[in-house]
C-alpha cells in the first residue's frame, strides 16, 4: 500500500505541475501553427566554368540547403545553363512562376554573379516575387535597382570603349570589315534567318497552350496578352518582357 500510495501521489504532483505550467493546454485552448516559409531555388551555371569559381552547382545547392534548414521548405529547384548564344532565361521564368503560384520566396546562392545580368535583375524586379541571396541576405529591391544601374553603366562603358578602339584602329588604316563577307552567296545570312525562324516557331508551339488559356480567360487584345505573359514570368526569345508588338507576332505564329 505504501508503494501504491507513493505512485498515486507522484502522478498527482505531475498533473498539478502540468496544469500550473500549461494552464492553456489544460483548458483545451488550440494553438495556431505558423506555416514555414516556402522556397524555390534558382541555380545558374556555365558548362565551361561551373567548377572554376568555386561555386558550381554542387556548391550552390549546399549553400541553399544550409540556408533553408530550419527556415522553411524547399518546393522546387530550377537550374539555368548559361550560353553566350541565348539571352533568355527560361528556367528563371519557371522559377518566378512557381514562386507566384505557391507564394514562395526565390532563393539564390550567390547574388553577385547574377547581378551582372540586366535581364535577370529587371525580370526579378518586375515579377513582384520576394527573393533572398544566401551570400547577401540583406539585399532588397533597392539593392537590385542599384546593381541594375551599375550593370547597365558597365555595359555602356564597354560599348563606348569598343567603339573608340575601332575608331582608332580605323584611323591607323586597319581594315575592319571581313574580306570574305558576302563571298558565300549569302549562305550565312540565310542560315541566321532560318535559325531565328526555327526558334520563333518552337516558342510559338511551346506557348500555344498558354495563349489559348489566356484567351479563354477573356483577354482579346495584344496588349492584354503581353501583360498576361509577363505576369506568368514568361520572357521573349531575347530575354525581355512582352509588349503588344511582340505579343502580336507570337499570336500570328500560333494562328
Amino acid at each position: 500500500m505504501i508503494g501504491q500510495n507513493s505512485r498515486m501521489h507522484f502522478y498527482a504532483s505531475i498533473k498539478r505541475h502540468i496544469d500550473s505550467v500549461h494552464p492553456l493546454v489544460a483548458e483545451g485552448v488550440k494553438f495556431q501553427v505558423i506555416p514555414m516559409t516556402r522556397f524555390v531555388a534558382y541555380f545558374c551555371v556555365s558548362t565551361a566554368k561551373q567548377g572554376v569559381d568555386g561555386l558550381g552547382i554542387d556548391a550552390q545547392r549546399f549553400a541553399v540547403a544550409k540556408y533553408i534548414a530550419g527556415r522553411g521548405k524547399l518546393l522546387a529547384t530550377h537550374t539555368e545553363v548559361e550560353s553566350g548564344k541565348r539571352k533568355d532565361r527560361p528556367e528563371l521564368a519557371k522559377a518566378l512562376a512557381a514562386c507566384r503560384r505557391h507564394n514562395a520566396v526565390l532563393v539564390v546562392a550567390k547574388l553577385d554573379r547574377l547581378a551582372r545580368n540586366v535581364a535577370f535583375i529587371s525580370n526579378l524586379m518586375d515579377s513582384g516575387v520576394e527573393f533572398v541571396a544566401v551570400d547577401f541576405p540583406q539585399a532588397n529591391r533597392f539593392t537590385l535597382y542599384i546593381l541594375a544601374v551599375i550593370a547597365e553603366h558597365e555595359r555602356e562603358t564597354i560599348s563606348a570603349r569598343t567603339r573608340e578602339a575601332l575608331a582608332r584602329a580605323k584611323a591607323r588604316g586597319v581594315r575592319l570589315s571581313n574580306p570574305t563577307l558576302g563571298q558565300d552567296g549569302g549562305f550565312l545570312s540565310r542560315r541566321g534567318v532560318a535559325v531565328r525562324q526555327e526558334r520563333s516557331a518552337r516558342q510559338a508551339a511551346e506557348l500555344a497552350g498558354v495563349v489559348q488559356e489566356i484567351r479563354a480567360a477573356g483577354v482579346t487584345t495584344y496588349a492584354g496578352l503581353a501583360t498576361a505573359l509577363n505576369a506568368r514570368g514568361i520572357l521573349t526569345l531575347n530575354g525581355r518582357t512582352w509588349h503588344a508588338t511582340t505579343a502580336r507576332r507570337l499570336a500570328l505564329r500560333i494562328a
